[in-house]
């Protein structure tokens, strides 16, 4: 007996007369770049690379020349400061103007806080 026969027999005897047919499971290349980024985490080390990048653009050249950003990590950015005096400014004076820019720039889901670290 043909095969294809055959089995069209057994389908409608047992009362399936169509194959089922199979789900859709073709997802986009971004939608699957994305989710292997998330499940790698590196969606949040890309967008540490780009803080590190644009650190001197967003704070100027005294304040980069004195700070650098060390990690990014949960939405705080943390940043090693040269010396006491320069943490302290930093810390109480620039860090709402820094923060503004830095949510502006990158968004507020990125960057929620910063955290000064005396030390190099």
């Amino acid at each position: 007996m043909d095969r294809e026969l055959r089995e069209r027999v057994l389908r409608e005897w047992r009362g399936l007369s169509q194959k089922c047919p199979r789900p859709d499971r073709t997802v986009s290349i971004t939608d699957g770049v994305k989710k292997v980024m998330a499940d790698l985490g590196l969606n949040e080390r890309l967008q540490e690379e780009e803080v590190l990048k644009f650190w001197k653009e967003i704070v100027g050249d005294f304040i980069a020349d004195h700070s650098c950003p060390s990690r990014l990590r949960d939405g705080i950015l943390y940043v090693q400061v040269i010396q006491p005096t320069v943490h302290y400014e930093l810390d109480r004076v620039w860090k709402p103007q820094i923060l503004k820019k830095l949510k502006k720039r990158f968004g507020s889901k990125t960057i929620r806080e910063i955290r000064f670290r005396t030390g190099g």
